[in-house]
């Protein structure tokens, strides 16, 4: 059975979601919604376990708001080096699978940590076994796993260990 502090996480995300697609909600919408909600939240769904992870503290809150804006930053960032690579030949393109590791525990965790590196263009996740993942990167500069690492990993880890462990 999930935790209350599960349910509690898996509620506030769930409202925050259908608020955020709905705007501007109707009385009866949001009351419909936030019922649907109630009953999912309370309600023992497999996979319900998934937001245990989450913390809810202000820090982790404010974690999240900066890294949305490290994320925007960074895919803004990465579209401009594609977009130059596929504009100038004389840039490289050096593709490959780089090897990186990451300090996260949780699952959660691992799972926004892949999700961020997929967004930014240039890499992709391919694969995470335990704490490696494994990036198809479009600008191999390094064969060291401790470079990588700090270079596609490093801008996201730091906010997300604060809000997922």
């Amino acid at each position: 059975m999930a935790s209350v502090k599960s349910r509690i996480a898996t509620g506030i995300l769930l409202a925050f979601i259908w608020f955020l697609l709905g705007f501007p909600l109707s009385a009866q919408e949001a009351g419909t919604g936030l019922a649907i909600i109630l009953v999912l939240v309370f309600v023992s769904l497999p996979g319900n376990e998934l937001f245990k992870d989450i913390r809810l503290s202000p820090k982790a809150l404010f974690s999240a708001v900066v890294l949305l804006f490290v994320l925007l930053w960074e895919i803004v960032k990465s579209n401009i080096d594609v977009a130059l690579r596929v504009i100038h030949p004389i840039i490289p393109l050096n593709p490959g699978i780089v090897k990186v590791t990451t300090s996260l525990k949780t699952d959660l965790g691992r799972l926004a940590l892949a999700n961020c590196i997929t967004l930014t263009p240039g890499t992709i996740t391919v694969d995470i076994h335990s704490d490696t993942l494994y990036i198809h990167w479009i600008a191999i500069d390094t064969e060291s796993v401790e470079e990588s690492t700090q270079k596609i990993v490093s801008h996201f880890e730091k906010y997300l260990e604060v809000i997922f462990g």
